[in-house]
């Protein structure tokens, strides 16, 4: 007996700098190239999603990301038209500078001030907006 046909598990990051700007990507491949997006992609096969999120910020932009905390699951089977996906995100805040340097499927990563200004990808707007609520929450405990 097989495993069930599944969607895709994927991660996304919201990263803020001491700024309290976010870290994005601007897309190298469709869908969505040249747009903007959370810096993520899919977890490998023995990994964790927590260590799937490091390794795709830190591929994408260079960044490491520590002290990650949960947003929430995304898993709108419309949220990438090119399968059904669903992203384990995760927010992250740096306690110093760091400068973005685009790689992997990123064309450029940059710090961005004013994100409700631009078009983003995918669900990623809602998901800021999560975060950002998420990020100024009081501490729970």
């Amino acid at each position: 007996m097989g495993f069930p046909a599944t969607p895709a598990l994927t991660v996304d990051c919201v990263l803020y700098d001491p700024r309290g700007r976010v870290l994005l990507i601007r897309r190298k491949n469709d869908p969505f190239e040249g747009g903007y997006a959370l810096p993520g992609g899919f977890v490998d096969v023995g990994e964790t999603i927590e260590d799937a999120c490091r390794r795709e910020v830190s591929e994408e932009t260079g960044v490491t990301a520590t002290d990650l905390r949960l947003v929430g699951i995304y898993s709108d089977p419309k949220r990438d038209p090119r399968e059904h996906t669903v992203s384990a995100v995760f927010l992250a805040v740096l306690d110093k500078p760091a400068t973005p340097k685009a790689g992997d499927d990123a064309a450029a990563a940059e710090w961005v001030e004013d994100w409700r200004g631009k078009s983003l990808a995918f669900d990623h707007a809602q998901i800021l907006e999560d975060a950002e609520k998420l990020r100024n929450a009081p501490p729970q405990g």
